[in-house]
């Protein structure tokens, strides 16, 4: 038998995400403009981290395995995007290596790949001793 559930609703996982926004977000500053008038600037940096520690779980596999749950699945992925959305945002802004790597966590690529032999079919090749000669 596991722990008992944290949130009971979804309303009120909700109600502890929107605190998290609201309140639990750390900030940082970082440097913006052009290298001769550079300015300071205080920003958010959510985390998927600091929102699982907020919400009161103790590791991100443990607020991954709730989004399976049904009732809590929309609000964790919106919670989520949240997060993707103010990366996305930073780089915007500062170019942020840090913000890179975070989106690429989240699913993100910097590359394309272009099949154009097989239609996405998984491709054997399977070489004989007379191929090899």
């Amino acid at each position: 038998m596991g722990r008992p559930a944290r949130y009971k609703t979804s309303e009120e996982l909700q109600s502890a995400i929107d605190d998290y926004f609201e309140s639990g977000v750390k900030t940082r500053t970082v440097l913006v403009g052009p290298a001769n008038n550079r300015q300071a600037v205080e920003l958010e940096v959510p985390t998927i981290t600091g929102l699982v520690l907020h919400l009161g779980f103790e590791s991100r596999q443990a607020f991954y395995h709730l989004e399976n749950n049904e009732k809590f699945s929309y609000t964790i992925k919106k919670a989520r995007t949240q997060i993707e959305n103010i990366y996305e945002e930073i780089l915007q802004t500062t170019g942020n290596s840090g913000a890179i790597f975070a989106l690429k966590n989240f699913g993100w690529v910097d590359k394309t790949e272009t099949d154009l032999t097989s239609k996405g079919e998984k491709i054997t090749l399977t070489i004989t001793p007379e191929d090899a000669k």
